[in-house]
């Protein structure tokens, strides 16, 4: 396996200790400019919102399951959808750190664009790299905004979905998972919800890549 230079592990690290500028000048002495990183941090937050689609169809798949189940099945079964949920929360802790991350490398990088930009004597140059700026920004905003909406849209449904395990929790036999089929539906609903916001996100998310490239 090929190791990573020292100086870049190092400046891996840093970004997790709010070092900001020094992780940059490490990055960009290898190469890889604030463009280049959000390009890299975009990926990541698409990639944790397909992750944490799967997880949430996981749990929405184990709780139709459940419904169907009676007797000793009930116990694993549950034990299963528990764990979904437990996987779910993490997934979507993962899905909010890779936007702050985003959001992080988009203000730095678009600071610093503007400051470039007022560095042009001639007025071509500082007019299109001002217009290109105000595209991106553009383009950069309605990526961030999808990606929200899809991230507020997980919260009820975590909090739905821990209510319900935790009512099985103390309820587990037939006539209690028949009554909650209701409640059931309610969290199908928000589920697909999110999964609709989820795709949009990854839309816009890919849309916004082929921009930058």
């Amino acid at each position: 396996m090929k190791h990573l230079p020292l100086a870049l592990v190092v400046a891996l690290s840093l970004v997790f200790t709010g070092c900001q500028t020094a992780y940059y000048a490490t990055m960009e002495k290898f190469g890889y400019e604030k463009r280049d990183l959000l390009k890299g941090a975009v990926k990541k937050a698409r990639d944790e919102q397909k992750d944490a689609q799967v997880q949430f169809k996981d749990a929405l798949t184990r709780m139709k399951e459940m419904y169907n189940l009676q007797g000793g099945e009930l116990e694993k079964v549950y034990g299963k959808l528990k764990a979904d949920h437990t996987s779910c929360e993490a997934q979507a802790a993962d899905v909010h750190k890779r936007i702050r991350d985003m959001d992080q490398v988009a203000t730095d990088l678009f600071a610093e664009w503007e400051k470039e930009a007022a560095q042009f004597t001639n007025p071509a140059f500082a007019s299109d790299s001002r217009r290109k700026l105000a595209e991106t920004r553009t383009r950069y905003a309605q990526l961030a905004g999808s990606l929200r909406a899809a991230e507020a849209t997980m919260d009820p449904v975590l909090k739905s979905l821990g209510e319900h395990v935790l009512y099985l929790k103390h309820n587990l036999n037939a006539a209690a998972i028949s009554s909650l089929k209701g409640e059931g539906g309610q969290i199908q609903v928000q589920i697909d919800n999110l999964l609709r916001q989820m795709n949009a996100s990854i839309a816009e998310a890919d849309s916004f890549l082929k921009t930058l490239n």
